[in-house]
C-alpha cells in the first residue's frame, strides 16, 4: 500500500514538484502540453444523475464550473482597525473598479458579500490574473498585497469563510482545528479568539494541526502574522490525534469547545481554480477518501466537549464526502450529537439544504447497492427512518452558480450538555493512547486501496502522508523552520530579571512564560512568549504532542556599545498587545502625526535635525531626558482612527522606529497616502554633509554614526527564527 501511493504520488506530480524546473531547456520545453480543456463527461453524467442541481439551473451551474473564479478578500483586525482599513478601500480603490472593461468584457464593481459581518468581505469580479497583468488596476494590487503582507487583509476564498463564522468561536474557548493547512481559516479562528484583546487577553487557545510534515510548516507563515500567545501549531494524523493533559495530575484529557474538521477531499468544488480537477476527477476517488474523512469527523467527535460545536467540511459537492458522512456520525453517536439548523445564521448566503437521497456509483459508474464489496457501507443514503431522525436538511450546500463562488459543504454538530456518556450507551470511544497507536498501526490512510489511483495530487498531499519520520525530516522546509526544542526560562533568570527592571514590567504579567527556541537552553538571540494555556500544554504533553510552532517573539538581544546601563534586549513588536498594559509609563511617549512621517521615512533621524524642523518639541524634550535603550511612542490620531503604539529606539544622538519594512509601507499609505512599490527601501539614511550646531541636547555634534543600525530596524516578516539568526 505504501508503495504504491508513493508511486501514485509521483505520477500525479509529474506536471509540477517531480520536474527540475531549474535546468529545463530554453526551447522546447513540454512540446506537447495541451492546456486542460474544462469538460468532464464522468462530472457530469454523475451530478446530473444525483439531481442536485434542477435542471433549468444546469446549464449556469456548469458554465459558471467552467470560470475562473472572481478576487475575494476579508478585511481583519479590531473594529476601528478594520473601519479604518474598509475606508480606505472604499473611498479610495472602489471608484477606480467601477464599471471595469477588460478585453472587450464588462465586469461588475467590486461590492461586499451581504453575508460577511460589518460588510468586511469583499468581492472583485476579475480573476486575481487579471488584476495582476493590467496597468488600471496597479494600485489595488498594490494595496491588497501590502495589506495582506501586515495581515490587515486576508485574501481567501469566499466559501471558505463560511465554516469558521458558524463555528462561533469565543475568547474564553479551547479551539481545535484538526486539518488547518494552507491556514486560512485557522487565521479567521485566531481572529476570533483575539477579538477581545483590545480589552483582555484571550483565556483559549487555538490548535492548529496538519498531518502533512512541510504543509504544517508552511502553516506557521498564514498565521504568524497574527502575533498570537495563544496558538500553537502540531503535526499529527487527524485520525489519531492524541489526548492532551493540562497538568501531571489531571484525572480528565483535555476536550475542546470548538473543533474544525475541513476534512481531505477530493475538491471538486474547487475546480474553478483547480483545473486539474476537471481532468482527475472520477467516482473512485470520493470513494477512496470516505473513510479518511469519516475516522477524522469520529475523532473530532471524541474530542468535543459536552456543550461545544463542531463543524464538518469539505470543497466537495459529493453526498459520498458530506451526507454520507454526516449520516455515518449521527447513526453512531446517536443522542450524544445533533446537527444545528444555521437558516438564520449569514443572513444573505444562498445556500440549499442537505440532501438524504443520492445514487451510489462504483468507480466504474455502475450503480451499487447496499452490501456491495467494493463500496462502504456507510456510503449509502439513511432509511427512510434514519431520514426523519437525521435532519440532513440542516447542511449547507453552496454551489459556485448561486452567487459566483466554489462549491463548498457545511455541517455544524453539537454535543449537548446533557448528553449521556458515550461508555454507557455503548459508543465506540477511544479511550488510552495504546488504542489509538493500535488503530494506527492497522487503520489504513486511504481506503480502499483500489481507488487510490483516482485521487488527484493535492488531495492526497492534504491526507494522510505515509512517510517515514526519517524521509519527512529531509524535506525542504521553509527557511525560519526551527527544530529546536521548547525550553522555559526561570523569572528569575539573569537576563530576564534585566528586561522586568529596565522596562518596569508589573508583576501582574506571567513572566514564567517565556522561553527560549535552542538546545542550550540559554537567551542567545530571542526569547518569546506563549500564554499560560499554552504553557501547560507544552509542558505537560512534551512526549506525545510533535510541535511545530508557538510563541511570539517578546525580546530580541540589540546591542548597546554605547551605553552598557542600557538593556540589552529590546521588545519586540509583534508582542506589545500583549505586554502593553504591563509596562512602566516612563518609557512611552506621544508623539504627532508630523514627526511619526520622518520616523516612516528616515533611518535615525539626528535629535538636532528633529528639533530644527521644530515638528513636535514637546515629545522631543521629554524623551531627551530617557536613556538609551527601547521606548515606545503613541501616535495622536483622530479619535475614530486606530490608536498606534509602537517600538522606537532612542540611540545617543538620535531615533529610529522598529517596525518591518511592510508596516512602513502600510502607515506611509494609509495614514499619509504615500504610495510605494516592491523595489522601494524601507526608509532613506539620512545624509549630513557638515556638522551642525552644538546639539541641543548638549551631545556634540550630529552624526549618523551609529551602530545599532541593523540591530534596530525591526525583524522583517517572515524572517529566520532563533536556529538561524
Amino acid at each position: 500500500m505504501i508503495r504504491r501511493l508513493v508511486s501514485t504520488m509521483g505520477r500525479f506530480n509529474k506536471r509540477g514538484a517531480k520536474n527540475k524546473f531549474g535546468n529545463r531547456p530554453n526551447s522546447g520545453y513540454r512540446d506537447d502540453w495541451k492546456p486542460i480543456v474544462r469538460e468532464n463527461e464522468k462530472f457530469e453524467s454523475y451530478y446530473k444523475n444525483q439531481g442536485l442541481i434542477p435542471e433549468e439551473e444546469w446549464e449556469d451551474f456548469k458554465a459558471t464550473c467552467q470560470k475562473n473564479l472572481p478576487l475575494t478578500f476579508r478585511i481583519t483586525g479590531s473594529k476601528k482597525h478594520a473601519e479604518e482599513i474598509k475606508s480606505l478601500f472604499v473611498n479610495e480603490h472602489l471608484p477606480l473598479l467601477s464599471s471595469i472593461k477588460v478585453e472587450g468584457m464588462e465586469f461588475e464593481a467590486p461590492k461586499p458579500f451581504p453575508w460577511y459581518p460589518n460588510e468586511l468581505g469583499f468581492q472583485i469580479d476579475l480573476p486575481k490574473a487579471v488584476v495582476r497583468k493590467y496597468s488600471a488596476f496597479a494600485k489595488t494590487q498594490r494595496f491588497l498585497v501590502v495589506e495582506t503582507e501586515v495581515g490587515n487583509i486576508s485574501r481567501q476564498e469566499a466559501v471558505s469563510m463560511i465554516p469558521p463564522l458558524v463555528l462561533d468561536v469565543e475568547p474564553h474557548h479551547a479551539v481545535l482545528d484538526l486539518c488547518a493547512a494552507p491556514g486560512s481559516k485557522t487565521i479567521q479562528l485566531v481572529e476570533a479568539l483575539q477579538s477581545q484583546d483590545d480589552i483582555q487577553q484571550p483565556t483559549g487557545f487555538v490548535m492548529a494541526n496538519d498531518a502533512d510534515y512541510k504543509r504544517s510548516h508552511m502553516l506557521v507563515h498564514q498565521v504568524k502574522r497574527l502575533n498570537s500567545p495563544n496558538f500553537i501549531v502540531v503535526n499529527h494524523d487527524a485520525q489519531f490525534f492524541p489526548k492532551l493533559k493540562l497538568s501531571p495530575d489531571a484525572k480528565e484529557f483535555v476536550k475542546f469547545d470548538r473543533i474544525l474538521c475541513d476534512v481531505p477531499c477530493t475538491g471538486d468544488g474547487t475546480m474553478r481554480k483547480n483545473i486539474d480537477v476537471w481532468d482527475k476527477w472520477g467516482t473512485g476517488n470520493a470513494l477512496g477518501l470516505h473513510q479518511v474523512q469519516l475516522n477524522i469527523l469520529n475523532r473530532g467527535l471524541q474530542l468535543l466537549k459536552k456543550g461545544g460545536r463542531l463543524v464538518y467540511s469539505t470543497c466537495s459537492m459529493n453526498p459520498i464526502e458530506n451526507e454520507a458522512i454526516v449520516a455515518a456520525a449521527l447513526r453512531k453517536w446517536g443522542d450524544q450529537i445533533r446537527t444545528v439548523n444555521c437558516d438564520d445564521r449569514l443572513p444573505g448566503l444562498v445556500r440549499r439544504p442537505g440532501v438524504s437521497q443520492w445514487t451510489v456509483l462504483g468507480k466504474d459508474m455502475q450503480p451499487r447497492e447496499v452490501g456491495a464489496e467494493d463500496v462502504a457501507e456507510t456510503c449509502f443514503p439513511p432509511s427512510e427512518e434514519e431520514a426523519a431522525k437525521f435532519n440532513l436538511s440542516n447542511c449547507m450546500r453552496i454551489y459556485p452558480h448561486l452567487q459566483n463562488t466554489g462549491g463548498f459543504f457545511v455541517t455544524v454538530f453539537e454535543k449537548p450538555a446533557e448528553a449521556e456518556d458515550s461508555k454507557k450507551r455503548g459508543a465506540e470511544d477511544v479511550d488510552d493512547d495504546e488504542e489509538v497507536s493500535k488503530k494506527q498501526k492497522t487503520t489504513a490512510p486511504l481506503a480502499p486501496e483500489t481507488y487510490v489511483e483516482d485521487i488527484p495530487m493535492e488531495t492526497v498531499e492534504k491526507s494522510t502522508p505515509v512517510v517515514e519520520e526519517s524521509k519527512k525530516k529531509k524535506e525542504k522546509l521553509p527557511r525560519d523552520a526551527n527544530e529546536e526544542p521548547f525550553v522555559f526560562l526561570p523569572p528569575s533568570h539573569k537576563e530576564l530579571v534585566k528586561c522586568w527592571d529596565f522596562y518596569g514590567i508589573a508583576d501582574e504579567f506571567p513572566k514564567d512564560c517565556t522561553l527560549v527556541r535552542n538546545a542550550t537552553g540559554e537567551p542567545l538571540r530571542t526569547i518569546y512568549f506563549v500564554a499560560p494555556i499554552i504553557k501547560n500544554i507544552l509542558v505537560n504533553n512534551e512526549s506525545k504532542l510533535k510541535v511545530v510552532y508557538s510563541g511570539t517573539k517578546l525580546f530580541v538581544s540589540q546591542k548597546t556599545d554605547h551605553n552598557q546601563d542600557a538593556c540589552p534586549w529590546r521588545i519586540q513588536n509583534e508582542s506589545l498587545s500583549v505586554i502593553k498594559k504591563h509596562l512602566s509609563s516612563k518609557r512611552q511617549f506621544s508623539c504627532n502625526q508630523e514627526i511619526f512621517l520622518v520616523f516612516l521615512q528616515e533611518t535615525f533621524p539626528n535629535f538636532s535635525i528633529l528639533k530644527q524642523k521644530d515638528l513636535d518639541s514637546e515629545f522631543l524634550d521629554k524623551i531627551k531626558d530617557v536613556s538609551e535603550g527601547c521606548c515606545f511612542i503613541n501616535v495622536i490620531r483622530n479619535e475614530n482612527d486606530e490608536s498606534l503604539f509602537l517600538p522606537l529606539w532612542r540611540g545617543k544622538n538620535n531615533l529610529n522606529l522598529m517596525v518591518s519594512k511592510q508596516e512602513t509601507f502600510e502607515y506611509l499609505y494609509r495614514i499619509y497616502g504615500i504610495e510605494t512599490t516592491k523595489k522601494d527601501a524601507a526608509k532613506d539614511k539620512p545624509k549630513v554633509t557638515a556638522p551642525l550646531a552644538q546639539s541641543t541636547f548638549g551631545e556634540g555634534e550630529a552624526t549618523v554614526e551609529e551602530t545599532e543600525t541593523t540591530e534596530t530596524t525591526e525583524t522583517p516578516a517572515g524572517e529566520s527564527s532563533e536556529a538561524t539568526n
